[in-house]
């Protein structure tokens, strides 16, 4: 499988919040030839290892779980209604077509809302988690229940990846599969190139990210490593409706963005910001002012504490079926990643006081 079939075939597998295993066996099934071996843990996180049982350990991390939905409950009319899995947008629900991953396999459905006919003037009510609904085109509860769905059921979006003026990637999901999709390729182009780095390399695809970083915590503490760059996504301000005194100026096809924030380790951020003005790769700034909300700030706390930096590609209408970020981006980032595995020194150290 080549790289541009692997990112499409990776981002079309649904993969939410709990139930990653079909995408982290696409994941795994790509990055075989290029790692030594993998470990896997209890929950499903995924981490490709390169050049095994060295005493430096390096991590480059992604997340693989996106968000979805779960069926809360089913009226005796055979309409579904939702709890979030992670932060799905109530807004952009209605009218849009879903998988729900029954246990007799995937039933469609819709989410419902009434025409713009029956609705009154001046008296509209906005969508919110009380009152979206799914309709699987039952006629009662039992129905439902016969195909297979039931309070627990998770369901996504059904939409499906797409390139937009030769520029764009665009689909759902890349929050944050194009982060798996970006330390998978760096690590085939270090293979193919002949690299290979003199410490261990853990390509990390972790899960539960969405629902508080979950997944990066469970593998923190078993790795443990001496330096760890998570990837992930920021928020393109360049769009109408975002107000850029609070979110800030963060443009696709300016480059990835570098986050100054408590998690993020200052002198390892600048030991990755002095190889891209080496190798003049752009870049651009981001602030957090507490936590940076990425699994960054679990690496960084976990055990002793891990020097963490966070590199992010800016990504238009988050959490919503056409996130969009820009090919340049994600070309100059794997870029990036190749630089700084190769240019790290086993016993290379990042603390303030060494």
């Amino acid at each position: 499988m080549n790289s541009e079939s692997f990112l499409v075939s990776y981002l079309n597998t649904p993969s939410p919040t709990g139930f990653e295993l079909e995408g982290q066996k696409k994941w795994m099934q790509y990055l075989e030839p290029f790692v030594d071996e993998f470990i896997t843990d209890t929950y499903g996180t995924v981490v490709g290892v390169v050049n095994p049982g060295q005493d430096y350990k390096v991590v480059v991390e992604a997340h693989a779980d996106e968000i979805s939905w779960l069926v809360n409950y089913i009226n005796s009319d055979g309409f579904i209604y939702l709890k979030r899995n992670g932060g799905s947008d109530h807004m952009i629900a209605p009218a849009k077509r879903v998988n729900i991953f029954g246990d007799k396999g995937i039933v469609k459905g819709v989410f419902g809302w009434p025409a713009i006919h029956t609705r009154k003037n001046g008296k509209e009510e906005t969508p919110k988690l009380s009152n979206i609904f799914v309709d699987v085109g039952a006629a009662n509860d039992k129905e439902v229940l016969e195909m297979g769905i039931h309070p627990g059921t998770v369901l996504t979006f059904d939409d499906e990846f797409m390139v937009l003026n030769d520029r764009y990637y665009c689909g759902r999901a890349l929050d944050n599969r194009i982060g798996g999709y970006m330390i998978a390729e760096m690590v085939r182009r270090l293979h193919e190139a002949g690299q290979r780095p003199d410490f261990t390399l853990y390509i990390v695809n972790a899960v539960q990210e969405e629902v508080g970083l979950r997944g990066a915590q469970m593998i923190a503490n078993r790795l443990q490593p001496d330096v760890a760059l998570i990837t992930d996504v920021t928020h393109d301000t360049g769009t109408p409706m975002v107000d850029k005194t609070e979110q800030g100026d963060i443009r696709g096809g300016r480059g990835p963005v570098f986050t100054v924030g408590p998690s993020v380790h200052n002198r390892l951020r600048k030991f990755i910001l002095d190889l891209a003005d080496e190798h003049e790769i752009g870049y651009q700034h981001d602030s957090a002012s507490r936590s940076t909300g990425t699994d960054t700030d679990a690496f960084a706390y976990s055990g002793n504490g891990i020097p963490s930096a966070l590199m992010s590609i800016p990504l238009r209408y988050m959490h919503t079926t056409v996130e969009m970020c820009h090919k340049d981006d994600v070309e100059t980032a794997i870029q990036l990643l190749q630089k700084f595995v190769m240019a790290l020194k086993p016993g290379q150290k990042f603390g303030y006081f060494d």
